[in-house]
């Protein structure tokens, strides 16, 4: 039996500025690909700030993950990609608040430039799907 794999880019989430999809998801196993600080309404970054484009980013993933059907207590990884590690400590205390006490294992890199203008950090994360 091979699996299948199933992508999707749920409404309410900002439009992927590449040819992707923000989720994929194969049985019980979630990836959600890089994720910026946009509103979902407006297109546009949601703030100069670390931790206000962290925060967004969250309230993203959550939305994808309920139409994969899970939610921030399901993730297992995070990839940080911050643009100034300078920016770590405002990012850990949004980090924090988003995802509240679970701690999912998690990497975080500083790096040269991301693809947009104002971004200060992008995300992605593995999950797994909620108990059925």
């Amino acid at each position: 039996m091979r699996s299948r794999v199933e992508t999707l880019t749920p409404p309410d989430t900002p439009t992927p500025i590449g040819p992707y999809s923000h989720v994929a998801k194969v049985g019980e196993l979630i990836w959600i690909g890089g994720t910026a600080g946009f509103d979902p309404a407006t297109g546009r970054l949601v703030g100069d700030d670390v931790a206000t484009q962290t925060r967004r980013i969250l309230q993203s993933f959550a939305v994808m993950l309920e139409a994969a059907g899970s939610d921030l207590g399901h993730v297992t990884h995070v990839n940080v990609f911050l643009l100034e590690m300078s920016d770590f400590e405002a990012m850990n205390a949004a980090y924090v608040d988003g995802m509240g006490d679970h701690r999912p294992a998690r990497t975080v890199v500083s790096v040269k430039e991301l693809p947009k203008p104002g971004v200060l950090l992008t995300m992605n994360l593995t999950a797994v799907t909620r108990a059925r």
